[in-house]
């Protein structure tokens, strides 16, 4: 983990809030240059606050539990099929690609 001077010195801040969990102060262009990696945190429970000239413009945490799709593994068994050519290769194919 960053220490605290690295975070401020790349636009970020953390901050621990009691009851709420972990909270991420990042500024707009930060975001925009690493988008994936606050999705990525947000998805692990921690808040995401957006600024923009220090002020909190906006907020990203992960959906509540209500509203998290529920997967049932083996939901599908039996509605997927392949068709029995499924792995033949068409004549030609291999010869073009040995070319």
């Amino acid at each position: 983990m960053y220490t605290s001077c690295v975070h401020n010195l790349i636009g970020v801040t953390v901050e621990d809030q009691p009851g709420s969990g972990q909270q991420i102060r990042v500024g707009v262009r930060e975001l925009r240059g690493n988008l994936t990696r606050y999705l990525r945190e947000a998805r692990q429970g921690t808040a995401v606050l957006i600024t923009s000239h220090d002020a909190v413009i906006a907020e990203i945490h992960p959906p509540s539990m209500a509203l998290r799709p529920v997967r049932q593994p083996g939901a599908l068994k039996g509605q997927i099929r392949m068709a029995d050519d499924f792995d033949i290769l068409p004549a030609g194919v291999l010869e073009a690609m040995e070319e």
